[in-house]
């Protein structure tokens, strides 16, 4: 029994040594690993640290060079003032003028020069717009006028009534001058019967009843019968006659222009213009032609 004990507890100390020795090495290994991973982190740091003084140092050499050279700048700049004073002095000196009073010199002597400048350039590009515009507008023109399609010609208002023969003045004439008077009565016109062959002429300022008046004694010389009554009738009826030739040459005139939506007083006084000329030219016609042309010079312009 005792044999068996003192084996049991040398086998018990052996195990022992053995866990105790391989702890040991496992705790040096362990050592080892940490000592090394510290003696890398301390490498790594004094490079770093390394590093960092030769940024240092040359941060301090490029400030010591920049201080340097503002010393340089500064030196230079004072240099050029003092020139620059001196120079003053002497032109003051030469010129009879103090630095302000030059300063004012040049100054209006570069203000009349700019002016002059401005003025001259102002004139010529008024000069090439002008001739642009000119060339813009005889292109407008010219486009509108050939793409007039329609030329409108105008009528001849006359104020001459052909007669068949001189026999008829003094049918017209009447009895005691009955009918001529009837007839300027009822249009208010003159009638103007000379000795002119075959023809009475109409005076009147108003173009309108002078077409009456021209219509009426027409159809009376066709028709023959020339008495006050008659003449009243037929001036009657030419008159609806011409108000219905104006209201047609004044609807005629808005549809060719292609103008809607007018009050019909102001077709109507469109219309008159149908009786009415200005230096040789029908106004009514005329004012189409310009319509036309405005037209056209619009839609040129994109209007």
């Amino acid at each position: 029994m005792i044999a068996e004990a003192r084996l049991e507890s040398k086998n018990v100390l052996s195990e022992a040594k053995q866990e105790a020795e391989k702890t040991k090495s496992a705790a040096e290994a362990d050592y080892r690993e940490r000592r090394s991973q510290l003696q890398n982190q301390e490498n790594r740091l004094a490079q770093k640290t390394e590093s960092l003084e030769r940024k240092l140092e040359g941060l301090e050499h490029r400030e010591r060079n920049l201080g340097n050279q503002e010393k340089k700048i500064e030196s230079t700049r004072s240099q050029l003032e003092e020139v620059r004073n001196r120079q003053l002095r002497q032109l003051e000196l030469i010129s009879g003028m103090s630095s302000a009073e030059a300063k004012q010199t040049l100054l209006e002597t570069m203000e009349v020069e700019i002016q002059e400048e401005a003025s001259r350039r102002l004139r010529e590009w008024e000069a090439k717009l002008k001739e642009e515009a000119d060339e813009k507008a005889q292109g407008i023109l010219s486009q509108a006028i050939q793409r007039s399609a329609s030329e409108v010609v105008a009528e001849t208002t006359v104020a001459i009534v052909p007669l068949p023969n001189d026999e008829m003045k003094g049918r017209l004439i009447g009895r005691e001058g009955r009918n001529i008077r009837a007839l300027e009565q009822a249009t208010g016109v003159d009638l103007i019967i000379d000795d002119t062959p075959e023809a009475v002429t109409l005076s009147s300022f108003d173009p309108v009843r002078r077409e009456v008046a021209r219509l009426a004694l027409t159809k009376l010389i066709l028709d023959g019968r020339i008495h006050p009554a008659r003449i009243e009738e037929v001036v009657g009826k030419s008159k609806e006659e011409v108000e219905a030739t104006i209201n047609s040459a004044g609807e005629q005139a808005v549809y060719q222009v292609g103008v809607h939506g007018l009050h019909p007083e102001l077709i109507k006084l469109l219309g008159r213009l149908k009786f009415r000329t200005s230096y040789g030219q029908n106004v009514l016609a005329h004012s189409i032609e310009v319509a036309y042309l405005a037209g056209m010079i619009a839609s040129e312009l994109a209007a």
